[in-house]
């Protein structure tokens, strides 16, 4: 069975770990740029993206991972994670921030606002179901979350979150030039893939819902043939309907 690495610096990688067990497969943390040698694919976990970077910078990872990208080896990225894979970034720090890059899309940082503005929301999935089975919605769990603002002809969107657009302005003729606050409800994406990536705004690894890192799984299995005929195939053991082991706090 092929090893899942998971960059372990800082955020959530220890609940993808463990999401990884409870689907019968191996996740090893990773801190180097040499121990990407050793894994199939990657998962890039949320946390602090701007400690994450830094952190990464220190280690001498950016290179590494970058070129991890261009190999197609199979990557998912989950909220900080979906920002390091983005080509370009808005709503940043003071002096900027680097990114992996290789998503072909543009990403708000902290598009929802700050760490108490997190919410939860049920989020409608079809693709996912498709594939995964269970129900068509998926609860999602936003924390500090961004947004994927604009998304290029090769991405494809798994899942959108309607957001009120507070301003707008007035096009009737008979009213000079104003602003007027409405409601007209838009969207933002916050799943896509992309080829060998995937990447969610917000964070499966903290619920009990186990299909993200399930399609991950059998996405790596098929990307993985086409860019490697040395990786092994990894066989998912653990069906939606049956009970998983919750070796850590997690949402139900």
């Amino acid at each position: 069975m092929a090893l899942v690495g998971v960059l372990a610096l800082q955020g959530s990688f220890n609940e993808h770990i463990a999401a990884l067990r409870r689907l019968g497969v191996k996740g090893v943390e990773i801190r180097k740029p040499e121990q990407l040698q050793n894994v199939a694919s990657l998962i890039i976990p949320g946390g602090e993206s701007t400690t994450m970077a830094k952190l990464a910078e220190y280690h001498n990872l950016f290179p590494a991972l970058r070129e991890f990208v261009k190999m197609r080896r199979p990557v998912w990225g989950t909220c900080a994670g979906l920002i390091f894979l983005a080509n370009k970034t808005t709503g940043q720090k003071t002096g900027g921030q680097e990114l992996i890059g290789g998503l072909d899309c543009t990403v708000h940082r902290n598009f929802f606002g700050s760490q108490i503005q997190s919410f939860e929301a049920e989020l409608s999935v079809p693709e996912l179901a498709s594939k995964e089975g269970g129900p068509e919605t998926f609860r999602g769990v936003f924390i500090r979350a961004p947004a994927i603002l604009e998304a290029g002809p090769e991405v494809q969107v798994l899942a959108d979150y309607p957001v009120p657009s507070k301003q707008l302005w007035h096009s009737d003729s008979s009213v000079e030039d104003q602003k007027v606050s409405v409601e007209v409800e838009s969207k933002v994406i916050v799943a896509v893939r992309q080829g060998n990536i995937l990447a969610t705004a917000f964070h499966p690894e903290l619920t009990a819902d186990t299909r993200w890192h399930s399609y991950f799984l059998k996405m790596a299995n098929d990307t993985g043939e086409e860019a490697s005929s040395s990786l092994v195939s990894v066989h998912v053991n653990l069906s939606y309907d049956q009970q998983p082991r919750n070796d850590l706090p997690i949402f139900q």
